[in-house]
């Protein structure tokens, strides 16, 4: 029956979303991310299954192609840290109203947001009932608009740690589905999501920001759960992200195997240097902070979470200029979820404006996630064989990075999902 109802909460807003034909697209300028050029007259032609079939200058051969000859088009960009199954408003106690096929259907109308803003891949890492998994299914079955997705369902986690809820009082003897005790009951923990729908593992090492009772820089998973958690997921063809903001877990998290380390907060020299050792990526959602402390408790979030982000938001950044500099692996990831959907982009100034070129920051959003996520091959470049996963903007974003908010045409894998080219 809780089958029955996500399928009908996706299926009654699913949008008309049709499929590829063979085309082309004409972009006045084109962003090659990987060697930094900015090429003029392009035309990107693609086949009836989405991909790229050649990039190469337009001359007089565009005729049919969508005609953005007035814009600068993209790589569809990826953020791999996103919620898109929650909303602001749903945080501290107004989140235990949600349920899951609500879940479902926020998740719905929220990848579509993200689509539209310019994302055109995501990796959702942490959702109720397995909620992000009917939501990726639904966007891969044509039935609604949406990223293409890689998502993780119910974040691993200790007993009344971040990854747990711990807002109701113990008569209720409530605990969160990805809560795993010692190496075993984790191993087994991996297994289970991934039986049902992970594609990869969303674990929490520290303590956390908006959750109760807890403490960012405290440790939670051991060394020797995360050692187990990442073996078990290699073994089965799965990445882990490590939530982690405290020093030692994040050091840790690296020692362990794990992928990425999603926050970084207070990261120091010593994990820096670990994560360029182990090759492990680094992602810093560094634009929310503005949000929580601006926003944060009309949108229902608790008092202490509040508090605990004033201690933490400025470190956060200034260890992302830190890491960086550096020379650490960044992958763009921010959070959303925590700040309202769509609004994934307005994380490129913040990385600006702390460290970044703009072009670090857009390679930080395409090349770098798309290694991370295990998609180079697909994702993250205009180029022959790859999606024909395409945005567009007004002005150059070498320039002014912030043009990547306002996103005016989007197309994955060949079709358009928004032109406001169009008149």
């Amino acid at each position: 029956m809780r089958r029955l109802l996500l399928t009908l909460c996706v299926c009654l807003l699913a949008a008309g979303i049709t499929s590829a034909a063979p085309g082309a697209v004409r972009c006045g300028k084109l962003l090659d991310v990987r060697t930094g050029q900015m090429l003029s007259d392009q035309l990107v032609t693609f086949d009836a299954e989405g991909v790229i079939t050649s990039v190469a200058p337009a001359g007089g051969s565009s005729a049919g192609a969508v005609d953005l000859s007035g814009a600068t088009c993209l790589p569809g960009l990826i953020d791999v840290h996103t919620h898109v199954t929650g909303d602001p408003q749903h945080s501290g106690y107004a989140g235990l109203g949600i349920s899951v096929p609500r879940e479902a259907v926020t998740g719905v109308k929220n990848a579509r947001l993200t689509l539209r803003a310019g994302f055109t891949t995501i990796r959702n890492v942490g959702a109720s009932g397995f909620t992000d998994v009917a939501v990726r299914d639904g966007v891969n079955a044509g039935e609604i608009e949406g990223p293409r997705m890689l998502v993780s369902g119910p974040p691993l986690g200790i007993t009344g740690g971040h990854c747990d809820d711990n807002l109701l009082p113990f008569e209720y003897h409530y605990r969160s589905e990805g809560v795993a005790d010692g190496p075993w009951a984790a191993r087994a923990k991996v297994r289970e999501v991934i039986k049902y729908g992970a594609d990869v593992i969303k674990i929490c090492a520290s303590g956390g920001v908006l959750s109760k009772g807890d403490l960012p820089g405290t440790p939670q998973y051991t060394l020797e759960e995360m050692q187990a958690i990442a073996e078990e997921a290699h073994k089965l063809g799965r990445k882990v992200a490590a939530h982690a903001h405290g020093t030692q877990s994040i050091k840790d998290a690296i020692r362990a195997g794990i992928d990425s380390i999603e926050h970084s907060s207070l990261i120091d020299d010593e994990g820096i240097a670990l994560a360029k050792q182990h090759g492990t990526y680094l992602v810093f959602d560094i634009y929310n902070d503005d949000f929580i402390l601006h926003e944060g408790l009309k949108a229902g979030m608790l008092p202490e979470s509040i508090e605990k982000e004033k201690k933490i938001g400025r470190l956060q950044r200034e260890n992302f200029r830190k890491a960086f500099q550096a020379g650490a692996k960044i992958a763009y990831g921010t959070d959303s979820g925590v700040y309202p959907h769509g609004d994934n982009a307005k994380q490129f100034g913040k990385m600006v404006e702390w460290g970044m070129k703009p072009m670090d920051a857009i390679r930080a959003s395409t090349l770098n996630a798309a290694e991370l996520i295990g998609w180079s091959d697909k994702v993250g470049s205009i180029e022959k064989g790859h999606y024909a996963d395409l945005i567009a903007v007004e002005g150059d974003p070498l320039s002014d990075v912030t043009t990547l908010e306002k996103v005016k045409f989007v197309m994955k894998g060949g079709s358009i999902a928004r032109n406001d080219f169009v008149k």
